[in-house]
């Protein structure tokens, strides 16, 4: 299963808002220079985590985002299916009943599910399933304190050089 690059973009901006959040929101063009991301894309990517709860946005001179709940309540699922959107990954076509491979059977052949669509459901589920059951926090948690480091500080340096300049 492949999701966009905005999944990745908002997974890794919550884990940013977790190691250098508190009361202040932090600018979303700070994150996208924190990863070097297109800070229009990124903002794309940050409306659709507002509109779904996982963040909120503070606008104006001091504004930028933060997580909306406790990063123990949002599941990487709630950040893929705010990103992605709530379809499903795989639509059956019914491609069975097309075409040559089709003539001559009966309508009772596919009264049942198609097994391709039926093993492509459940493996979507236990996907879905896997990503519901990892917050954010279980995230922060298994990451290397030199990264969280490494992390805070070059977020520090970047506040520096935008109080500095602005």
């Amino acid at each position: 299963m492949r999701t966009s690059e905005g999944v990745e973009w908002g997974l890794h901006c919550c884990l940013t808002l977790v190691w250098v959040g508190g009361a202040e929101p932090v600018p979303s063009a700070r994150l996208a220079a924190m990863f070097e991301l297109s800070p229009t894309y990124l903002n794309k990517v940050l409306q659709r985590l507002t509109r779904a709860g996982v963040l909120t946005s503070v606008s104006g001179p001091r504004g930028g985002v933060r997580l909306a709940r406790e990063p123990e309540r949002i599941s990487m699922m709630d950040v893929v299916a705010a990103v992605e959107g709530p379809d499903p990954l795989f639509a059956c076509a019914e491609i069975r009943q097309r075409g040559v491979s089709a003539t001559g059977a009966s309508a009772r052949e596919f009264a049942r599910p198609c097994g391709v669509s039926t093993a492509m459901r459940r493996a979507e589920l236990a996907w879905r399933r896997e990503l519901s059951g990892q917050s954010v926090a279980d995230l922060a948690a298994a990451t290397p304190a030199a990264s969280v480091a490494r992390v805070r500080a070059n977020y520090a340096r970047l506040a520096g050089t935008a109080d500095a300049t602005g």
